[in-house]
């Protein structure tokens, strides 16, 4: 269990130191969009296109892995949107946020530091699949809910080009997309561009966690109302034992690709989840409660999941 708690702690010690300097330095807002503006367009897309442009081509299109591990968020999707239904009545636009709360982890801020921590650069590449696929997915369920639930202007087409457009102009999916580019072609960055990257990859796991950190301290936890919990039992148990189910049916892959998934889908929601309910203007404030609740529980899932893995507990097929 200390090696799993070593893996672990050190990332939500960040969270944590994030969320004192939002409590007590009173950061404003400027501040954190100026850190996730750094985050999101220069350090995460230059740590996903350094660690695949570095991976043999061939090892990034293996479409089991990823037709198991989008299915699985998929599926998850569909079981609390439809819970979501029940409890609200019937409203769309409320459900497909919801929903996405219970499927959508945090793949974006979390995801790359824990698995390169836990399992070194092999783990890239499932770990770049895994937040491609999931996010080309949320970023097709969040405008197809909205249009269903009638809050979205226009027609068919242009719900498929605004679809198209988040999809292909997100800086993640450019940089993944560049880095597989690269490595086809075996391009090698100039030496001073290469420690560019080098340095901007060494900044983005830590200036994402404390970024997240601050945020919360932003969006406090008010109340836990009655969905809260079961969206949160999906997102950090269901999930990851879905995964595991999907990829043990299809079967044959990597160890560290099936760990990677395992850990990557016991993560908490998505920050992203309460943008999307801010932009639709629904389950604002509730959206943000299961965010600050599942990272929170996800301090025992997530260390929980290391040490299953670390301890041998779990074995990489669950039908031998």
């Amino acid at each position: 269990m200390g090696t799993a708690a070593s893996l672990a702690l050190p990332f939500f010690g960040l969270i944590f130191v994030g969320f004192l300097a939002g409590r007590f330095g009173r950061i404003p807002p400027d501040g954190l969009a100026g850190l996730n503006l750094f985050v999101v367009y220069f350090a995460l897309p230059a740590m996903f296109f350094v660690l695949i442009s570095r991976t043999p081509v061939e090892e990034i299109s293996n479409w089991p892995f990823i037709i198991a591990t989008t299915a699985s968020t998929l599926i998850i999707f569909v079981l609390g949107f439809a819970i979501a239904m029940t409890l609200t009545r019937g409203r769309i636009t409320e459900s497909t946020v919801q929903g996405l709360g219970a499927a959508y982890g945090n793949v974006g801020y979390m995801a790359p530091g824990l698995t390169l921590a836990a399992f070194g650069p092999a783990a890239s590449v499932p770990t770049a699949l895994i937040f491609c696929f999931d996010n080309a997915l949320v970023f097709t369920l969040a405008p197809l809910g909205k249009a269903l639930g009638g809050r979205a202007p226009g027609g068919v087409g242009r719900l498929v080009v605004q679809i198209l457009f988040r999809i292909l102009t997100h800086p993640f999916i450019l940089a993944t997309i560049a880095g597989i580019v690269a490595a086809a072609v075996e391009f090698q960055p100039p030496a001073a561009v290469d420690s560019l990257l080098t340095l901007l990859s060494a900044a983005a796991a830590p200036c994402a966690l404390f970024a997240m950190g601050v945020a919360i301290t932003m969006r406090p936890l008010r109340s836990v109302p009655v969905e809260l919990p079961i969206l949160a039992f999906l997102k950090l148990i269901a999930h990851p034992i879905l995964v595991y189910v999907m990829l043990s049916w299809i079967g044959n892959f990597d160890p560290v690709w099936v760990y990677t998934a395992l850990l990557i889908a016991s993560l908490p929601t998505a920050t992203n989840v309460f943008v999307i309910a801010q932009q639709y203007g629904v389950w604002v404030e509730r959206a943000s409660g299961l965010v600050i609740l599942t990272t929170m529980l996800s301090v025992g899932t997530v260390t929980g999941m290391l040490y299953l893995i670390g301890s041998g507990i779990l074995p990489v097929d669950l039908l031998p």
